[in-house]
Formats: structure tokens, sequence, C-alpha cells
């Protein structure tokens, strides 16, 4: 795999933006030889050391979740093994409550619609005008994730939240299939 052309086409794709979009916060910014990124609104610069130290004092009763404490490294700011519970886990109760103070309120507002989306499409109860509730609401999140992220980060997976509740409907709860 050739890395560095790659990154040439993550340069290309960057500058697709500024032809193609009207986000003139993404776009890159060339002086010269140079090509400079700007920074993103979604970005933790200096909080993201705040994350994991919580997320490293984070504790669960015993058969909730994983040790996600053990799941962090604080050096080098990641998190590493997590198990699908754990992802789960993580995108349904806790980015609500981890970036609620530390990221501008559109953009938590949007983490956090997608997050109770996900919780509540996997609830083991589930009424049909509720499931109909979901299914116009999720349009309306991920356009708001649209509106946030770069176009390279879409693809075909972030697209498929909007069949879930028709599957539901047609499937009954998640948890019995």
């Amino acid at each position: 795999m050739d890395v560095k052309r790659k990154t040439k086409d993550n340069i290309k794709a960057r500058l697709d933006v500024a032809l193609f979009c009207n986000r003139k916060n993404m776009e890159l910014v060339c002086d010269g030889s140079r090509v400079a990124k700007p920074r993103a609104s979604f970005v933790l610069e200096k909080n993201a050391l705040l994350v994991y130290k919580w997320l490293k004092s984070l504790h669960f009763p015993d058969g909730h979740a994983s040790n996600i404490s053990r799941l962090v490294n604080t050096e080098e700011c990641r998190l590493f093994g997590m198990k699908s519970y754990d992802c789960h886990v993580f995108m349904q109760k806790l980015i609500p409550l981890t970036f609620h103070d530390l990221l501008p309120k559109g953009i938590w507002d949007a983490l956090t619609e997608i997050s109770h989306f996900f919780r509540d499409i996997c609830s083991s109860k589930l009424n049909i005008d509720h499931i109909e509730r979901l299914q116009t609401n999720i349009i309306e999140t991920i356009c708001k994730l649209e509106m946030i992220f770069p176009p390279s980060f879409f693809d075909s997976m972030e697209h498929l939240p909007v069949h879930l509740p028709f599957e539901v409907k047609v499937g009954e709860p998640v948890q019995y299939r």
C-alpha cells in the first residue's frame, strides 16, 4: 500500500471541499509552498487529556460493562481493546456525559441525538409511534452530522442508521434478533 499516495488523496479530498462545498472553516489554507489544515470545531485540543483521565476513573457495576478504565492509555490519549458491548455503552450512555462541556452546543446536540437514537433502537420495548418518530429524526440527525464533519468522513456505514427503524418495524426489537 502506497501510504504517500493516500496522503495526497486526502489532501485532494480536502481541496475538493473548496470546490463543491460551501464550508470556509474546512478549506485548506495555501500560503506559498505550505498547505495548512484549519483546526476543526469538533477537535478536543486541550481537553482531550481530561476526557481520558475521566474515563480512567470510571467504574461500572459488575456485569454492566467491562472495566473501561483499564482500556484507557492516558499517556498516548487513546482507548484500546474495547469489545463490542463496551462500544455500545460508550456510544449510548457515555458520549452525552463525556462531551457535554467540552464541545460547542451544536456538535454536542448532534452527537447526543445519535447516541439517544442507538439507545432507543436497542431497547427491548418499542411502540410503532416511537419508531416512526425515530425514523424521521435520524434523517435530521445524519444531516446535522454531515454539516459538522468533512465529507470524507462519510461512507455507506454512516448512512445505515436511516434503515434501522424500518428493520425494527419489520423484524421486532433488535434484542430478539
